[in-house]
């Protein structure tokens, strides 16, 4: 148990420091001070709230006219003070809330891309499920959820060194009694819901965005699944993934609405019987004035509820615990990942990666990621300067795998790839990847900002054989889905005409002109020809030799042919 305690709070603390160690921890150790100091206040103010409470009714036993409404003047007050400073404890601590956010989230973003983090994801880590879910919504959830939990925590300690000091006055009995009570309770919340309720709610997390998944996946493939008529598996697989989300909530309700606050509801309605079980005798004896019961009423309620406080939030603790735990694994991931690319911890040889202005491949044997099953064996190339090199063989003998390889997204393997730096490669695959932008992002991508005029974007456009393209939407600054507007053809011109608009030196096709005519195909591969570019493509059609100088062919796992053209 100690042991599990002690991986909780490390696991915290590895999420939590990242911040309060950061950048801009003066800003936030500045706010978390204006919070406490609004706590030590404020507790103070309810001190002598409740002591004018009981001189209120003791002011109304004797029929002191004068001191009820002075009293009641000085209530007002007090009240008007209180709701002022919990409004800005409320607007300080969401905006430190929020402040905590907004690093954490730009912080896992910025190891999402890192080394292709997302890329990795969602190769090699399967069993790391939704990292968007985490970025998304585990980060919000862990900042809200300490500074709640924090403040119930810090809020309650003062209360009960507060008011601890005026039960105690009034009646030492009441006080014993309440601290074995609240203590008690305590200990039966943790100990018996705690564990359950936790990895109850964790997998909740985990079920409700795998549903999520499968809706949106569904939506990006609307139109193969309309075409395949897989409504009947599609609709099946998606009820699947709610079944399970909705199983998994019905035990959250078991546990929490039922078992716990059943349990919680019992335990807080014995309070209100003691004060009055135990001071009574002294009030009815004349021993203690009526005043004295409201006072230590008042401040025993107070101190339950302060005492009371893991129980009466557990299932914000529950669910702040699911968040760490999820955070803790994504960074832990970003911690582990090497430059480059994700190696786990397996006794197999892997591709080595020489950086230079060049491209080659030397003796390389490559295999799938899970190393079982030889794609390609022994595998040399040499590929001259402004030169194209055409890799052709039946589908599925490794032709994009070996693409990956010099990209460096696989290196289960042996042998070594020569390459310039990736930043001077220039991917296309077959199926384009189109931005969420406007036209002009598009034609840039993947830069952010290149100083180039509407005219010369024009006349690339020209070139690709999309003359009227900005024109028929309504200028390059126009925003739409252009996966959904643009056909397959339309979106490898596009891809095609970043090559032409980024100039790199050196440029990658994984049969990135599949979905245009030979026409189309043909002009741009001449515009290509006609730029200082090394190129590799991959690809089918007899009428792409003539723009390349030498052919690989693989014609299965063991043999290959390398020929000039």
């Amino acid at each position: 148990m100690k042991n599990t305690k002690r991986k909780f709070l490390w696991k915290f603390w590895s999420i939590a420091k990242l911040y309060w160690a950061g950048e801009e921890k003066w800003g936030a150790i500045g706010l978390l001070l204006i919070l406490i100091t609004i706590n030590l206040v404020t507790t103070q103010v309810d001190v002598i709230v409740n002591s004018q409470n009981g001189s209120l009714l003791s002011a109304l036993a004797a029929k002191n006219a004068n001191q009820f409404w002075n009293i009641t003047i000085s209530l007002l007050g007090l009240s008007l003070f209180l709701v002022l400073s919990w409004a800005t404890y409320n607007y300080v601590r969401k905006k430190l809330t929020l402040y905590w956010r907004r690093w954490l989230t730009n912080h896992f973003l910025d190891n999402y891309f890192k080394n292709r983090a997302f890329y990795e994801l969602s190769q090699a880590q399967k069993e790391l499920d939704n990292p968007d879910q985490r970025i998304s919504q585990d980060i919000n959830s862990f900042a809200d959820g300490f500074l709640s939990l924090f403040f119930d925590l810090l809020h309650s300690t003062i209360q009960i060194i507060a008011f601890s000091a005026v039960l105690w006055i009034i009646s030492p009995t009441l006080m014993i009694s309440l601290v074995i009570y609240a203590v008690s309770g305590t200990l039966i919340t943790t100990g018996i819901f705690g564990r359950k309720l936790v990895k109850i709610i964790f997998n909740q997390n985990k079920k409700e965005a795998d549903f999520r998944f499968g809706l949106v996946r569904l939506r990006e493939n609307a139109e193969s699944v309309a075409f395949y008529r897989g409504e009947a598996q599609e609709a099946r697989q998606v009820k699947f993934l709610f079944n399970r989300a909705f199983k998994n909530f019905n035990d959250l309700l078991l546990w929490q609405e039922l078992y716990l606050n059943c349990f919680i509801r019992i335990y807080q309605f014995i309070p209100r019987l003691l004060p009055a079980v135990i001071i009574a005798p002294q009030i009815l004896s004349g021993e203690l004035e009526i005043g004295k019961f409201g006072e230590a009423q008042g401040a025993f309620f107070t101190l339950f509820n302060s005492m009371f406080v893991i129980s009466r939030t557990f299932n914000e603790l529950a669910g702040f615990a699911a968040s760490i735990e999820r955070l803790y694994e994504l960074d832990n991931f970003y911690k582990q990942l090497k430059p480059g690319i994700y190696q786990e911890k397996l006794q197999y040889a892997t591709i080595e990666t020489v950086e230079e202005n060049r491209l080659a491949i030397q003796n390389l044997t490559l295999y799938t990621p899970n190393y079982q099953r030889i794609l390609c064996t022994d595998v040399s190339v040499n590929l001259q300067p402004r030169e194209g090199l055409l890799i052709i063989g039946t589908s599925g003998c490794g032709k994009s795998s070996l693409l990956r390889a010099i990209a460096g997204l696989w290196n289960s393997g042996d042998g070594t790839i020569i390459r310039p730096k990736l930043d001077e490669i220039l991917f296309l695959p077959q199926r384009p990847y189109m931005v969420l932008g406007s036209l002009r992002n598009q034609l840039i991508y993947p830069h952010v900002d290149i100083d180039i005029s509407d005219e010369e974007l024009q006349q690339i456009l020209k070139q690709i054989n999309l003359p009227d393209l900005a024109e028929r939407f309504g200028g390059f600054d126009v925003e739409k889905d252009w996966s959904d507007v643009l056909s397959l053809g339309e979106q490898q011109r596009v891809a095609f005409a970043r090559i032409l608009i980024n100039q790199p030196q050196y440029v990658i096709l994984d049969e990135a002109t599949s979905a245009l005519d030979v026409k189309n195909e043909e002009n741009l591969y001449r515009h290509l020809a006609l730029k200082d570019i090394t190129f590799i493509s991959v690809g089918h059609r007899p009428t792409l030799f003539k723009y390349h100088h030498q052919v690989l062919e693989l014609l299965d796992s063991e043999n290959w042919e390398l020929r000039a053209i």
